[in-house]
């Protein structure tokens, strides 16, 4: 597999797995660096004999974000480069991925500002809404079968022919003296 080209490329098509993995890898890389992030901060402090109560909560925030700057601008530019390749795969352009990452960054900034509570859970339920509707077109649903105007189908270099039907190979033979019915796998042209 070519990594540069599944990781940080926007053009092709990938499939359900592929974009399954790729979100597994976004997942370890956060998780990998947020636990680092712990274990030296962590380990720092223990260090030098200080212990936690030497940390601010005004200064470690700002610490774990400029620290993690540089992976966060890696994830989004790997999440929105598996994620237009997925929609590719369905046949949608890129741009949707505006609805369905923009849009609720922005539904969420607009539910803080809101202060009736009705419009603050149509706001939610819409947003909700639209990550569902995200997760069941990026995970769920099946690709075009073929090419579209964005390249071969993934599975295009499959052979996705049955193998070996068994249950046409195999057949009940009834038993027409003492010995009781059996099945056998059929010889020649029986």
């Amino acid at each position: 597999m070519d990594w540069n080209w599944f990781l940080f490329s926007f053009d092709g098509r990938i499939s359900r797995a592929q974009c399954g993995f790729a979100a597994f890898l976004w997942f370890a890389t956060n998780f990998s660096f947020m636990m680092i992030f712990l274990l030296v901060t962590s380990g720092i402090l223990w260090a030098t004999g200080n212990d936690f109560r030497i940390i601010s909560t005004s200064t470690l925030p700002w610490a774990f974000y400029l620290l993690g700057l540089p992976l966060l601008a890696v994830n989004v530019w790997l999440v929105a480069a598996t994620a237009a390749k997925r929609l590719h795969d369905r046949n949608k352009n890129g741009w949707w991925l505006l609805p369905f990452f923009g849009a609720p960054a922005l539904l969420d900034k607009f539910w803080n500002w809101l202060d009736n509570p009705t419009l603050a859970l149509l706001v939610s339920a819409l947003n909700f809404g639209l990550s569902v509707w995200c997760f069941v077109e990026l995970f769920c649903l099946r690709g075009t079968k073929g090419s579209n105007q964005f390249g071969p189908d993934p599975f295009a270099g499959f052979d996705t022919r049955p193998r070996w039907a068994q249950h046409d190979e195999l057949q009940i033979v009834p038993h027409s003296a003492s010995p009781p019915a059996v099945t056998h796998v059929k010889r020649g042209n029986d």
